[in-house]
This record gives C-alpha cells, sequence and structure tokens, in this order.
C-alpha cells in the first residue's frame, strides 16, 4: 500500500458521483438567490491572509522568491479579499458563492480532516438581521436540495459572552483563556477558569450556567437583561417560520475563527458525529482589505454532507418538511 497522508483520502468514481450531484443540487440553489459563484487561488501570501485564520492551524510554504505563502484554511478570508479589492467600486450587497478545498493543520484522529471539500456563499454588504436571515433561508434550502432531512441549525452570537465577561471585570488574559474553553466546548475547564476569578457566588453562576443554555427561542427569555440577546431576537424575527423550526438557540455557541461579530451558526444532523458547516457574521473583515462593509456568510463540509446523507438513509429517519423558497 502507498497510503496518502493522514487526514486526506482518495475519492473513487461511485463516490465522486454522488458528490457531483450533492454538488449541483446545492449550486443551484446558489444560483437561484443571485450568488455567482468565484474561484480564489489554493495559495495566499501569509502576509495577506494569515493573520485572519484564527486557530485553523494552516499550512505555511515559500516560493522561489522567499515569499512566505499560506493554502487556504477557509473560502470566507479570500472572498473577503475579492470583494474589497476587485469589486472597490461596485454597489452592494454582492452575492457570491464557491466549492473549493480547504486545508487545515488539525488533528485527523478527532474525525477532522486536514483537506476538505466546501461550499459557500458570502453576502457582503448587508447589515443585521436582514442579511442573516437571507443566509440562514439560503443555508437550509441547499440541505433541503441536497436531500438532508433531519439537520438543525445551532445559532448563538459571537459577542454575547466576550461582552459579558467584560462587562464583569474579568482580566483579558483570563477573558481569553476562557474563551479558548468555550470554542472548545470543554466546560470544566471553562467552569474552573471562572471559578478562580475571584467573581462573588452570583456572577459565578451566571458565567458557568450561560453557556449550558441552548434550546428554542424561549430560552432566549430565561436570561438577566444583562445577557445581551437582542441580536439573536432580531434574527428569530426575521427568518421565515420554515427556517424557524430548524433553530436551536445556542448561547454557549462561539467558533474559532476571530473575525465573527455577530450571529454565528452550526449545521447539525443526528446521522454526523461532528459539524457539518457553519457560519455567521463578519462585519470587519471586509474592512481589513480595504471597504468597510457587513457580510455574513456559511461554508458546509460537502464530504460530512455525503456521509450524513448515506446515514439517514440507512436509518430511514423520518422526512421533514423543506424550506419554501
Amino acid at each position: 500500500m502507498h497510503p496518502t497522508p493522514s487526514g486526506t483520502r482518495d475519492v473513487l468514481p461511485d463516490e465522486m458521483r454522488e458528490l457531483r450531484a450533492i454538488t449541483d443540487a446545492i449550486r443551484g440553489v446558489f444560483h437561484e438567490h443571485g450568488y455567482g459563484e468565484v474561484w480564489t487561488p489554493a495559495i495566499e501570501f501569509e502576509s495577506v491572509v494569515g493573520r485572519m485564520d484564527g486557530q485553523n492551524g494552516g499550512y505555511r510554504l515559500f516560493d522561489d522568491h522567499g515569499s512566505v505563502l499560506r493554502l487556504r484554511s477557509d473560502l470566507t478570508v479570500p472572498i473577503a479579499r475579492v470583494a474589497a479589492t476587485r469589486y472597490a467600486g461596485v454597489e452592494p450587497p454582492l452575492r457570491f458563492c464557491s466549492f473549493a478545498h480547504v486545508y487545515r493543520g488539525v488533528k485527523p484522529g478527532r474525525g477532522q480532516m486536514r483537506e476538505t471539500l466546501q461550499a459557500g456563499v458570502e453576502l457582503i454588504g448587508a447589515p443585521g438581521a436582514g442579511g442573516t436571515s437571507e443566509v440562514l433561508s439560503v443555508l437550509c434550502q441547499a440541505l433541503d436540495a441536497a436531500g438532508l432531512r433531519e439537520y438543525r441549525i445551532g445559532i448563538g452570537d459571537a459577542g454575547l459572552y466576550p461582552a459579558l465577561l467584560a462587562e464583569v471585570g474579568v482580566d483579558a488574559e483570563r477573558a481569553t483563556r476562557i474563551l479558548d474553553a468555550l470554542v472548545r466546548r470543554d466546560l470544566v475547564r471553562l467552569g474552573v477558569e471562572v471559578h478562580q476569578a475571584g467573581l462573588d457566588a452570583a456572577t459565578t453562576e451566571l458565567l458557568t450556567t450561560v453557556p449550558l443554555l441552548r434550546g428554542g427561542a424561549g430560552v432566549l427569555d430565561t436570561v438577566p437583561e444583562r445577557v445581551a440577546t437582542g441580536r439573536l431576537r432580531a434574527v428569530h424575527a426575521a427568518v421565515a417560520p420554515a427556517v424557524a423550526e430548524r433553530l436551536i438557540f445556542d448561547l454557549g455557541l462561539i467558533r474559532d475563527l476571530d473575525y465573527y461579530t455577530g450571529a454565528v451558526f452550526e449545521v447539525y444532523d443526528p446521522a454526523a458525529g461532528m459539524p457539518l458547516g457553519g457560519g455567521g457574521r463578519y462585519d470587519d473583515l471586509v474592512g481589513q482589505f480595504g471597504r468597510d462593509l457587513p457580510a455574513v456568510g456559511f461554508s458546509i463540509d460537502l464530504n460530512g454532507l455525503h456521509i450524513a446523507l448515506a446515514g439517514e438513509e440507512r436509518g430511514e429517519a423520518p422526512r421533514a418538511e423543506g424550506i419554501a423558497g
């Protein structure tokens, strides 16, 4: 045997045909909603995109001039660069979609791949709950078109818990450790850090309880007013009822990319052991490339989606209603 590097694999004709069918169905939804397909280089200058990779652990290499390059670890940052530079004079909103591989230095033993095929959209120049609502609708319709039935979308706010930590006076160094634990869903380590922060009992209880709160929109009514849930309430009010039925509000959900500023979301399915995709608002990212525009988007792990579809088929899960256009 001549193995491929860990976290990568060969895709053979039968599976490739199925992946193409899934991709074509999703592409049709994206195009129907006016998202034009773009393709960006698999390699970018480290100086341009490297500082925006968060905890993705991207792969670095050098060109013949000694410049440091990086394999793209997501689709959002390159498209933000395109929007700010190639469309500098175009009136927003801008709608882009893409289908490409991304490369991440993860530990494959945790069930993650180092090379992943993704599909995604970016809506640039549409602020607030209205833009987020459009993207969530496109996400649901894309998953419906691919044939997924039992999925749900966890939704949180990237700024909610950091703002709460700042309000109660947690120092920056400890706040960083707490947020790292939250990203990794290590609630034991989070609890230890919070208890060692020297806060009063009520505040300690609040900080350890909020990340555990998840459920329907009613969960937003169970927290004190000091917990800023206004943006999540606005999204719930803006989405169509069929989309709202798919949402699980998760007050402990933040993602491992530093550029998210508001609503963040992840796709779950009972037939998959890992999130099938995710996204959120990144209202400050495009501005780092020279054009200050709010933005929101998502990506879907197409290999994970394929596995989930096969799992649902084997489990003969009951079909849920699709999302109306």
